[in-house]
């Protein structure tokens, strides 16, 4: 009685739809789909802040060289540039903390890089 009640938790089984089979654990970290997701969007993430900067670098830029000496313009091109520039210090401190605190508390520098479910181990 008792192990047929441990064998099946009282919900059921649940079976991922099909269009998300693909992230089910299949003997990866424990939590498998729902981490790799996690990971998955603070790597698109980071990708989209790199190719967002990319593009004012580039917007800056051609608002810097058509300025035609409107010091105005000019100025306004580089505090764009210098946002941006900051903008990426900021993304890159981000990593910097998360491996610092990970490192500090629990010994382990991609603690909060690469994240982990933590469970009880099976009966």
């Amino acid at each position: 009685m008792m192990r047929l009640l441990a064998s099946d938790p009282f919900y059921g089984r649940v079976n991922p739809p099909a269009a998300i089979r693909r992230f089910a654990n299949k003997g990866g970290p424990a939590g498998g789909g729902l981490v790799i997701l996690i990971n998955n969007l603070l790597r698109l993430m980071i990708v989209g802040a790199g190719l967002y900067a990319l593009v004012n670098f580039i917007l800056a830029g051609y608002q810097f060289f058509s300025a035609a000496g409107d010091s105005q313009k000019v100025t306004q091109a580089w505090a764009k540039i210098w946002q941006t520039l900051l903008g990426l210090v900021v993304v890159a401190a981000s990593f910097l903390l998360a491996a610092l605190v990970g490192l500090l508390l629990f010994n382990d520098p991609k603690m909060f890089l690469q994240l982990k479910i933590w469970t009880a181990p099976a009966p």
